[in-house]
């Protein structure tokens, strides 16, 4: 990906969804683009069109904090919107050196801390989508996506390439909006990263779901919610999905699934431990070959 043009698109669809009335603009005739014009971007932030136009270019070199912040509330961003240009302009700024992809792994004192989760799923994912380790009730809650799999799971593969999620989520089109906008995240911190490039050249490719979520340059992170999954041997089921990032190893996330209070979902999670003992869920698999479609 280039970050140049991922600075492009996110500036253009962000100005997009601004109308001049909403910034306190006056409107003169007719308008060809929506939202606002360059110029007007401009105007708000307080720096000239030119300069403004090499922002919107990709051209960073030199930019201030203070300009991106008039920029941010020209453009009204919200606080992870905010964090996403500030992580472009940065990188766009840094070296064109190609960095290594980064390889995450679960070792054993994490494998630990999943494993003494007994009541909950709880599941490891990097900021790729790569699920990188899972307790027993995580690997039977999420078995449609480990099932038919010889490698590592990735959340957006499932979501994109796997029919089977669109049953397995009780609102997809969530769960696909989530995933996007956490891989537009991933863009800005981990630039040039060859397998991210990957990962959304394959999904481009393979999905117009994805595609059309891709172009909307969305961003937020994965946060705490509730969600509905509906598995095939205990059926709907409701938890909390609860993030906590892993302080010793950058871009990886830890993930608890609750059942919210006074529902069956304690219930069913029992059931899926029962049922679990009943199958072999070993994870990672021992083998290391990659599901491309389902």
């Amino acid at each position: 990906m280039d970050i140049r043009s991922e600075i492009k698109d996110f500036l253009t669809a962000r100005r997009a969804r601004i109308s001049p009335a909403e910034a306190g603009l006056p409107t003169y005739g007719a308008r060809r683009v929506p939202g606002l014009r360059r110029e007007e971007v401009a105007v708000l932030a307080g720096v000239s069109v030119p300069y403004y136009k090499r922002l919107e270019r990709g051209q960073a070199g030199g930019v201030s904090d203070s300009v991106l912040n008039a920029l941010a509330r020209a453009l009204q961003l919200d606080k992870t919107e905010r964090s996403h240009l500030f992580a472009l302009m940065r990188a766009a700024a840094g070296p064109a050196s190609r960095p290594r992809p980064r390889v995450h792994s679960v070792g054993p004192e994490l494998q630990s801390v999943l494993d003494s989760i007994t009541a909950a799923p709880a599941f490891v994912r990097t900021r790729h989508l790569d699920v990188i380790g899972a307790n027993t009730l995580a690997r039977a809650l999420f078995f449609p996506a480990f099932s038919g799999t010889a490698g590592p799971v990735n959340s957006a593969r499932f979501i994109f390439l796997d029919p089977r999620s669109r049953t397995f989520y009780g609102d997809w089109d969530e769960m696909a909006n989530e995933a996007v906008a956490a891989l537009h995240l991933a863009t800005a911190q981990d630039p040039g990263d060859p397998g991210l490039s990957d990962l959304v050249e394959e999904f481009s490719l393979l999905s117009e779901d994805f595609r059309t979520r891709w172009s909307r340059q969305d961003v937020r992170r994965p946060g705490r919610g509730t969600k509905v999954l509906r598995h095939p041997e205990v059926g709907a089921i409701e938890l909390a999905f609860e993030p906590l990032d892993v302080i010793c190893d950058d871009g990886v996330t830890l993930f608890t699934c609750t059942p919210p209070p006074g529902t069956s979902a304690a219930r069913a999670l029992r059931q899926l431990g029962d049922w679990a003992g009943t199958k072999d869920l070993e994870y990672p698999p021992r083998a290391t070959a990659r599901l491309v479609t389902a």
